[in-house]
Order: structure tokens, then sequence, then C-alpha cells
């Protein structure tokens, strides 16, 4: 492995497996627990076990089937044929790559009548000749259950299992379908609907099975409910997940404690709700479940009101750090305009960003906005051939406005503004939350990690461009845009963006002794840039003291309101900086 020069004899604290504790929960640890607590409640019962995207079907219906029953009915014997599935979602999977629109579909769009009269027959039937198990989509649609499981998976998982084509989509058949295409049905199809769904039996499911792992674990629902009422009432941070990329790095080996044996490591996604894990530890045991589901129950707690009134249940900040050291270039890249995405996508806002530039070598460098006077169109022309002729590269230094990076650095980026991180740095990205909304225009005629070329969007791209952000723009309105706000004894706060036309501030504090926070109203995402670790605690006890370590993201929900943040442990007396973003209202 290469070893970072300035990380050598680095000690790691990072924790990976935050976790919120759950004393006394109910917890029924692998196959022969979960059966056995299952059959000591079912007798003569209709049980509905309800699944997510992406779970093991096989595996799960070949041990819930070990439940002594009369009748046993498949999700697939009651949805439609997969023909018509995909001609029911054919207009949201749109003719491309990477993109569809947002489906409005609901689960019972995928039953078919006839075939859901014939199971409640069936079920009819059955009744009082022993136990009744409907497996899968919709199934507490087709019958009323006695004992309702619902079998839960997180978003990044999901993705895992596309990866290694282990998964199929909602009624169709699609595992060997290209990773894009199964993650775009995903997205834009099945996750919504899937969603929408779990949001109306919350409060319904007895139980909830933790399939991740091998060894798969169940809690009851009071156990559910007070792990996500606890976590609602303190900070919490989500499961990171890291993930390596063609331009990755270095860094993140170090300071996050990870497989040294990975070539590298590019992206953790530290505090991305929608596609995160919550973890509950409960006789330490770690049961995980989607963290979106704890957004879903308490928004208005964890957003405030003026946001769930904007965004509605839609978590509307993402952290997450980019790693280039010693790596290379992000692709070049636009994200497109709010009404783009309205148009193109169904989606209500777009990834509006910024890079703060958490560590950095002497030569790292950011790519953001255009020089001076070019000409647009000799641009895209140079673009288009350097993207269809091998052998063509791309001359960046003579359209793109290239800046030197150093640590604590912020650059800010609207959509519509071309930008990348270079190489040889750590860049914590704070953006609006839509995470697939990347236009590539170069990526340096590389391939990706599977080893084909990585789609480039240069015809989407080309359409939101900002071409009036050129350099006298970028140095007035996206660098280092720092303001003292305040100051006290051993503390600096300073607002550092983001621009104007993004609904996302930042604020940064530097500071040796305590500093006093309010979420004011907002739902506040906070990263420790400098310092081991920090304490965050409540003034009037209304949560237990939160430990906080370096580069570790966290969420402060929005009705706690007055928190402080005090440099602890080894950093007691020392400098420590954090990054907190909220949305502006």
């Amino acid at each position: 492995m290469i070893m970072i020069k300035h990380m050598q004899n680095y000690k790691s604290n990072y924790d990976k497996f935050p976790a919120t504790y759950i004393e006394d929960g109910v917890l029924f640890s692998g196959w022969n627990n979960i059966l056995d607590e299952l059959i000591s409640k079912a007798d003569n019962m209709i049980i509905c076990i309800e699944t997510y995207h992406g779970v093991h079907k096989d595996q799960l219906i070949n041990n819930f089937k070990n439940i002594p029953h009369a009748l046993f009915i498949d999700s697939s014997e009651y949805f439609k044929p997969e023909n018509e599935v995909r001609g029911m979602t054919e207009n949201f999977m749109r003719d491309d790559a990477l993109f569809g629109y947002m489906s409005n579909l609901k689960i019972e769009d995928y039953l078919d009548n006839e075939k859901v009269e014939k199971a409640r027959k069936q079920i009819a039937s059955s009744e009082k000749s022993g136990n009744i198990i409907v497996f899968g989509y919709g199934s507490s649609l087709v019958a009323n259950p006695d004992i309702l499981i619902y079998a839960d998976m997180p978003r990044w998982e999901i993705q895992q299992r596309m990866r290694k084509s282990s998964v199929m989509g909602m009624g169709v058949d699609n595992h060997q379908e290209p990773f894009s295409i199964q993650f775009k049905r995903g997205y834009f199809i099945d996750w919504p609907a899937l969603d929408n769904y779990k949001k109306r039996i919350f409060k319904r499911v007895d139980y909830w099975l933790d399939s991740v792992k091998e060894n798969p674990l169940m809690i009851d629902r009071e156990t559910f409910f007070r792990g996500i009422e606890k976590t609602a009432n303190s900070p919490f941070r989500v499961v990171p997940f890291f993930d390596p990329a063609p331009w990755g790095g270095q860094w993140m080996k170090e300071v996050c404690d990870l497989d040294k044996s990975v070539t590298n490591y590019g992206w953790c996604f530290d505090c991305v709700p929608e596609e995160n894990s919550l973890l509950f530890n409960i006789k330490d045991e770690l049961f995980e479940m989607p963290s979106i589901n704890l957004i879903f129950l308490k928004t208005r707690e964890i957003l405030g009101d003026p946001v769930e009134a904007r965004f509605g249940d839609s978590f509307p900040i993402r952290f997450d750090l980019l790693d280039t050291m010693e790596g290379g270039n992000l692709s070049l890249q636009v994200h497109p305009t709010t009404q783009y995405s309205r148009d193109n996508f169904g989606l209500p806002y777009t990834q509006d960003e910024s890079y703060y530039v958490v560590d950095a070598k002497e030569d790292a460098q950011v790519y953001l906005g255009l020089k001076k006077g070019i000409d647009k169109d000799e641009m895209i022309a140079d673009l288009e051939k350097a993207n269809s002729t091998p052998g063509v590269t791309f001359d960046e230094k003579k359209y793109i406005n290239i800046l030197p990076a150093r640590k604590h650095d912020h650059f800010l980026i609207p959509a519509g503004t071309i930008h990348c991180s270079g190489g040889n740095a750590v860049v914590l990205e704070i953006s609006a939350t839509p995470n697939l909304f990347t236009f590539k225009l170069w990526d340096w005629n590389r391939l990706g990690l599977d080893g084909k070329p990585r789609p480039i969007n240069l015809n989407r791209g080309k359409k939101v461009i900002r071409w009036e952000r050129d350099a006298d723009f970028v140095e007035k309105e996206l660098v280092n845009q720092f303001v003292e706000i305040s100051k006290g004894d051993g503390w600096v706060e300073e607002k550092t963006g983001l621009h104007k036309n993004e609904f996302i501030e930042t604020r940064r504090h530097t500071f040796n002794k305590q500093v006093k926070h309010n979420t004011g109203g907002s739902v506040n995402v906070l990263t420790l840039l400098e310092g081991r670790e920090v304490i965050v605690e409540s003034p009037t006890n209304s949560f237990e003291p939160f430990i906080v370590h370096y580069a570790e993201a966290f969420i402060v929900p929005a009705h706690i309101g007055e928190y402080t943040i005090t440099p602890y442990g080894e950093s007691e007396g020392q400098k420590c900086i954090t990054i907190k973003a909220s949305v502006r209202y």
C-alpha cells in the first residue's frame, strides 16, 4: 500500500458502526430463535411477510416455510406478469443508461385483480386448517394479517447485491441487466412505491427483520419504536459506507481504519439517510435497518417545521467524503438546474453542492467554472471529439478555471457550474440530497471499476452549463466566502456559504472551549474537521452526552434546539473545527 507521508503512525478513532443503545429491547438472533418465537405465537393465524427490494427471496421463503402451515402464497402468485409490469413502468425507465422519471405507481398497481381474488378464496377455504403464510410485496393487501413481519433492506446493501447480480426488481427478473439499469429501476420506480407503502403500515408491523447479515435478527414492534424514539431525541449518526472509485485515494484507509488490501476508497457516504443504515445495539447485537425509516416516522422532529413544509419527508442535506489522495481527478461534471430536474426527472429540487477541503497535498487543485472569454461552441466540439475519438484528449487547461486547493478552503458549487476535485485532496461534499444527477462531461479517457467506459452525459450537461460563471464570477462568489458572524472566549463562528442560489447554510466554528449551538428550527448536520474528539451535550440534560470523532458526520434533530460542543478527551483544550449545515429559510 502507498503510505501517505503525513498519515504515518496515525491511529484511527473513527467509529464505523455507530448505534443507539436500546435497554431491555427484545431481539431474536438466528433463524432458530426467530422461528421459535413465530411458531409460539402462530395458531391458525394469517402471517404476512412484507419485503423491501433487495432481500434474498429464496432464502427467506425456505426458512419461513418451516413455520407449520396449511397454505403458503408467494407474491409472484398474485402479481401481474412481468411483461405487464415492464409495460406499466416503461415510461418511467426512459431510454437512457442512467436517468429515468420519478414514478407515481403504488403497490396496488402491480397486483393482478383476478389473481388476488383467487388467492383470497384460497385463504378463505384454508382458514382453521392451520397457519396461512403470505410472502412478499403487498402481502398485507391480499390478506388481513394476524402477524405482520417486515423484512427490510437499506439501499446501500441493495446496490451491493445489484452489482453481484443477486437480486431482482419488483415484478421483473432484471438481475442480469447492467448495474446502472437495475439502480435506475430501483431509484425511480421500486423504492418510491415501497417507501410509500411502508409509511402506511409502520404501526401495523409486529416484527422487523434484519436480513442484511448472514445471521438474521428480528425485533418486536415495541423495541422498534423505542429505538426510533430514542434516536430522534438525541444527536445521532447513520452508518457510513465506503466504496472504491476509479479515481479513489488512500486517506480514508488510515483515517477510517479500512481494509488496507482494497485498492482504494473514493467515497465515504457518512450522512445520506436515504441510503445509509441505522443501528440499534440490543443485547450487544447490532440490529440494522434503513435510516430513512427514522426520517419517515419523525419528520417534523428531525427536519423542523419549516423544512418539512418545504421538503416533506425528504432529508435535504447530504454529507459525503471524496478521497483522491494518491488518486486521480474526479470526472469533469455539472449538475442540472432545478427546472431541468423537474422537467426531465420529476424531481422537485437539484444537487447544489460545495467542496470543503478536509485535507490536501501541496499540488491539490479544484476545477471550478470556466476561463474568461472562451468559445463555448468550440469547447463543446472539443469535448465531443475527445469523448468519441480514441486517443484524443480534452485540453481542460484551455477552458476550465483551475484553482489551488488548500486545507480548509471552501468552494461553492451551485447547479450549472462546471466542477471537479483534482487528485491529492479529500473534500467533504456538502450538497442537496438528490444523488444520481451528475452529468459527466469528461472522464480523462479512463475506465470504470468494471473495466468499461463510464457513461458521459455531455448532451444533457451542455444544456445546463452556466457559461457566465467564469474565473471572475468564481473568485467573487464561489471561493472562500468566509464572514465572521460572532466570537467569544475560545471560539469563532464564520459563515462559509453556501451560494445565495442554494438553500443550505454552512457555518464553521473554530474553538478550544465550549461552543453554544442552536438548531434554529432546522435539522443540523455537522462534521468534525479538526480535533480528535468532541462531546455534544444538552444544557438541560435532555439527551445523553454524545461523543464525535475526527471526520465523523452527525445529525442534530431540529427539535433539540440548544446544544453545546466541547473539545473532549485527547482534544481537551486543543483547537477543534466543525462545519455545520442547515436549511436556509
